[in-house]
């Protein structure tokens, strides 16, 4: 992941380090015109609540389908499981798309998609009908996804593209914090079919305003069929590998995982040759970018680790009842909602790299206060504990973003907001997995999975710490080229 060129080497002649010389600004590159941007702001931050909210809201509602569609709860799961292996597999092949066939209109095919599937969850009256919806409706809503990304970077200008990233990792937390309210409601007093239909008017509200989103001319070329494939295979065999060494299936999970590492090498030797390929190595090889997807995916697994144990602790091991569950966690989503926006905003000022060491060594903290946890910490213990995690988590996640998009060439940034997703979701899904190795093996209830997160946390520090010197960054960074900035 770290450029040939060594250490000290410029990220190519499209990027720059963080805290460079500025260079001119290209007139009409700067983010869209007001008052365009703030309908343009409002049309994708619907349209990232969908995503969240759609992900999310169906966990809730496993026991109740489990029971209602005869199935056992760990084949329930694969309601969530199906979900995110669908959307993992298609963001890099269709981030490419995009970039063909035009941004906004991707976007909007792929909200079109997941509306059409919505309607069909009413029709659902068997297990294989309802994963059938989850597959269409994660697929439409990846192939948005891919390229919501480059479309946040066209829709706000350079100088403020920290503080855009802010404020969608705000709607992210709340829309995380407000599905599994809604799930409950919607379980409780209405047809469990409605869960699959909850997200589909914020789809509506997106596509009413989606005119207001940038549209960059496509690009002419061939779309690379094989390529596409062989990435989305390779996610499968992943992703899909992790998941059933979880389920009791370890030898052919396993041999699943073993086989993705085989795929993703040799297509990644195939890609390197290429001036634009489906798997970005390219931009990857740069060190600021390399760097920040490697210590993207190190915290995505440690914040997923830590939102994945806490449940079972609070409950199996603490004695709490599940509905004082969802009470306990609130503190972690409640301060992401106030960190968030202002680390978006300091990352236009301060170097997101400094921000990332300082961001992982305070969630590194919380993670030791909740392994020394005692059981009879109480609320107030807990909350403040997940509040410090959540304070190192939020300073990290919106700054390292904003490495990895803004430090792309503009024309290759759906390639780099498939980067992002691809990252959060197998960092997401690898720390679930890691979960339930842990309790599969009696380590659940105590301070291991915390231990684990916390390793992965000074990974993430560490990326951090050599991406700042590797890019020649300084502390207080300086006005950039707004095509280039990070």
């Amino acid at each position: 992941m770290v450029d040939a060129q060594g250490p000290g080497a410029k990220s190519g002649p499209n990027s720059i380090a963080d805290g460079a010389p500025a260079l001119a600004p290209e007139p009409g590159s700067d983010g869209l015109p007001m008052p365009r941007r703030i309908w343009a702001i409002c049309a994708i931050s619907f349209g990232t609540a969908l995503f969240v909210v759609d992900g999310a809201v169906a966990n809730v509602a496993l026991p109740t389908i489990a029971r209602d569609l005869s199935v056992s709860t760990g084949a329930a799961t694969n309601v969530v499981t199906i979900y995110q292996l669908v959307m993992v597999m298609v963001l890099l092949p269709f981030a490419t798309i995009g970039d063909r066939i035009g941004h906004r209109r991707l976007y909007q095919i792929g909200q079109i998609v997941f509306f059409a599937a919505s309607a069909a969850a009413f029709l659902i009256d068997s297990f294989w009908q309802l994963i059938a919806v989850r597959v269409v409706q994660s697929f439409g809503a990846g192939i948005a996804l891919a390229v919501s990304a480059a479309m946040l970077r066209a829709i706000y200008p350079a100088k403020s593209l920290g503080s855009g990233l802010g404020i969608n990792s705000v709607i992210v937390a709340t829309a995380y914090a407000i599905a599994p309210t809604l799930g409950g409601f919607i379980v409780e007093h209405l047809d469990w079919r409605w869960v699959f239909v909850a997200a589909a008017p914020l789809a509506l509200v997106s596509l009413a305003i989606g005119r207001f989103l940038p549209d960059p001319e496509p690009r002419k070329g061939r779309i690379d069929a094989v390529s596409g494939v062989w990435s989305a295979v390779t996610a499968m065999l992943l992703i899909g590998g992790l998941t059933l060494a979880t389920h009791d299936r370890i030898v052919p999970g396993l041999a699943a995982v073993v086989l993705g590492i085989v795929s993703a090498f040799l297509l990644t030797r195939r890609e390197s040759t290429k001036e634009r390929p489906v798997l970005p190595v390219d931009l990857m090889r740069r060190p600021v970018i390399g760097l920040s997807v490697l210590a993207a995916v190190c915290a995505f697994v440690a914040s997923a680790m830590l939102i994945v144990a806490l449940p079972f602790r609070f409950e199996q091991g603490m004695g709490y009842s599940p509905d004082e569950v969802g009470l306990l966690i609130a503190p972690f989503p409640l301060t992401m909602l106030v960190v968030a926006p202002a680390a978006g905003w300091l990352s236009d000022r301060i170097s997101p790299s400094v921000m990332g060491v300082v961001g992982m060594g305070i969630a590194i903290a919380g993670l030791v206060a909740l392994a020394f946890m005692p059981d009879q910490a109480g609320a107030v213990g807990i909350a403040w504990r997940l509040s410090i995690c959540a304070l190192g988590f939020g300073l990290f996640l919106a700054p390292n973003s904003r490495l990895m998009i803004g430090s792309a060439p503009k024309d290759r940034s759906a390639a780099a907001g498939g980067i992002l997703s691809t990252a959060r979701l197998f960092g997401q899904s690898t720390g679930a997995a890691v979960v339930g190795l842990l309790l599969a093996l009696g380590l659940g209830l105590g301070a291991t999975p915390y231990s684990v997160a916390l390793a992965f946390c000074v990974l993430a520090m560490a990326c951090s710490a050599w991406r700042f010197k590797a890019t020649g960054a300084t502390i207080v960074r300086k006005p950039q080229h707004p095509d280039t900035v990070r």
